[in-house]
């Protein structure tokens, strides 16, 4: 059986709402200003699985996961809560211990089965996340839904939907290490969550102080191609070292230092570029996503234990002429200075935008963002039955925005450690994109591996 032809069956009990194990505060929690603009105001589908374990024969990963989550959310509470919106679309979240949506689920398919396709696209992945009606909203929901699928031949597979309001890919792993620490029978979450909303509320006043290029907004009565939604596929493609070796022999001398993620981000934002077609003269944004922790002197501390959103996206502004007709360098050199300028001062000038601006969206023309999920380590995350064989987001695309992607590592079918890049476009545009990326890296028989070509409609 093939990973494209992958069918099974899962059984689900009646969604239900766990709740905090013990009594919390009731009380309302302003989300900060970085937290509530409208580009985070969705919910983010990741998976974790993972194998069998002989030793844990005698548990079941069902009632483990649930009884661990109850007791975790007494640490995380403000979780089992539910988000409002007051004036001025400003999100808070009334603490009212109602729970999180879980659902316990078996299906009649083993790991084995899946073959190498436990990576983005997931064959099948509505079974594996149950659509309650209501989750695409974030207002009046539970913060969580999550579902545990035990599978046939005893390992599972932990679905969830991750309300972006409530955090980022550091907060997500913060909250899936206490929740795997109580699993594993922890008395209490090795780090204690901080709330501390308020370091990236709005100045009074609030003043704008930097140049912030990924919310310059364009009005255009075309729309370009990528926004049809209905004719997205997803893919994942592949970066072994040897892949980014010859990436790196691609830029000058001087920029041979440059990270692998300026490498990868440069190539996806090049070789999207070059399959979108766009006109010479059209203006291109890459953002790319900076963890701003570190840049935070508060009590000569970063933010330990912060699991709100605590990050910018600094946009990379060119024509699709200049980054198509130039060397490669041209784009590395664009995308690694981005880094630079997220700042302290940066993060307050964002969150003081939000309130000026009405909480606006980031600039989607023409526009692609990228995220390095390769320190979260989420695959690592242990409840029991040891590290994952996948843990990370479940598709690309971020929101209804199909132009954002993740770098995630990955370890395949060999035992290869790579990195993987989901990504979603329209199905011509998408084997234009694998064409430009085969040339780029001068490897036409990319990718080898049979999971690497398929393809899925919209997840």
């Amino acid at each position: 059986m093939t990973s494209s032809s992958l069918m099974f069956t899962v059984r689900r009990c009646q969604p239900e709402l766990v709740p905090p194990a013990a009594p919390t505060p009731r009380e309302v929690k302003l989300l900060s200003d970085i937290d509530d603009q409208e580009g985070m105001r969705f919910n983010s589908p990741v998976i974790f699985i993972y194998r069998h374990k002989p030793s844990m024969v005698e548990k079941d990963p069902l009632k483990v996961l649930r009884h661990a989550l109850s007791r975790t959310l007494v640490y995380y509470y403000p979780l089992a809560g539910r988000i409002r919106e007051g004036a001025g679309r400003k999100l808070m979240v009334d603490c009212t211990g109602e729970g999180v949506m879980f659902i316990e689920a078996e299906a009649d398919v083993t790991l084995d089965q899946f073959g190498d396709a436990l990576h983005p696209p997931f064959p099948c992945f509505q079974q594996l996340l149950y659509d309650v009606p209501g989750s695409t909203q974030i207002i009046d929901r539970p913060i969580r839904q999550i579902q545990v699928t035990r599978l046939k031949c005893g390992g599972f597979i932990v679905a969830m939907n991750w309300n972006h309001t409530l955090g980022d890919a550091a907060g997500l792993r913060q909250f899936m290490t206490a929740w795997a620490e109580m699993a594993r029978g922890a008395h209490r979450p090795s780090i204690q969550p901080v709330w501390n909303r308020e370091i990236l509320m709005a100045r009074d006043p609030p003043r704008i102080t930097c140049n912030h290029l990924e919310y310059k907004q364009i009005f255009s009565p075309n729309t370009i191609k990528e926004e049809d939604t209905a004719s997205l596929v997803h893919r994942s493609f592949f970066f072994r070292a040897s892949d980014i070796a010859a990436l790196r022999l691609l830029v000058p001398f001087h920029l041979r230092q440059c990270t692998t993620f300026d490498l990868i981000a440069s190539c996806f934002w090049c070789c999207r570029t070059k399959a979108l077609q766009l006109e010479a003269d059209k203006e291109v944004r890459m953002m790319c996503v900076v963890n701003a922790r570190s840049r935070f002197n508060i009590n000569n501390s970063p933010l330990v234990g912060y699991y709100g959103n605590c990050f910018a996206y600094p946009a990379a502004v060119t024509t699709a002429g200049k980054l198509c007709g130039n060397p490669f360098g041209y784009a590395v050199e664009l995308v690694r200075k981005l880094k630079a300028e997220v700042t302290e001062e940066y993060m307050h000038s964002v969150a003081d935008l939000m309130v000026i601006k009405e909480r606006c969206l980031f600039t989607t023309v023409r526009s692609c963002v990228i995220s390095d999920l390769t320190r979260a380590r989420l695959s690592e995350v242990n409840f029991g039955w040891g590290e994952g064989v996948y843990g990370g987001v479940a598709k690309g695309g971020a929101g209804t925005f199909p132009g954002s992607t993740y770098i995630v590592p990955y370890k395949n079918i060999n035992g290869e450690e790579t990195l993987m890049l989901p990504i979603c476009l329209p199905s011509e545009d998408m084997k234009r994109f694998a064409k430009e990326l085969d040339e780029m890296l001068g490897n036409q028989n990319y990718p080898t591996p049979s999971a690497h070509n398929f393809a899925m409609s919209t997840l």
